[in-house]
């Protein structure tokens, strides 16, 4: 039974989902982009809106979250530097998924998930 479990499973135990999903924040915040499946960005989309909105508060508190999240020191640190600029307006909605072609191998719904 699974009502109001509102995490996708992902078909992975609960520290590999973790970590996947760690990974991809990590990676779309070094990058500002990145494709995978629609269920997986879905997924990172909670987590990176969590980083983003720790790195606007910006207090020592938010920072150490954060470095205990992402995997790159450096990646933090930048993060906090450029969010209150560049989000200090939004309210929220800091990613966008754009629906692409499936997959060839096993016809997965792919996406982009990018930040605005």
């Amino acid at each position: 039974m699974r009502h109001r479990c509102r995490v996708p499973q992902l078909s992975k135990p609960a520290d590999q989902r973790r970590a996947l999903l760690r990974a991809l924040t990590t990676e779309l915040i070094r990058h500002g982009r990145i494709t995978t499946t629609k269920t997986r960005a879905k997924a990172v989309r909670s987590e990176t809106e969590r980083m983003i909105t720790l790195a606007k508060d910006g207090s020592l508190a938010a920072r150490r979250q954060a470095i205990g999240y992402l995997y790159d020191k450096q990646l933090v640190h930048a993060l906090f530097e450029q969010a209150a600029d560049r989000y200090g307006d939004r309210e929220g909605g800091y990613t966008r998924i754009i629906r692409t072609v499936s997959r060839r191998g096993d016809n997965a719904e792919m996406a982009i998930i990018e930040l605005i």
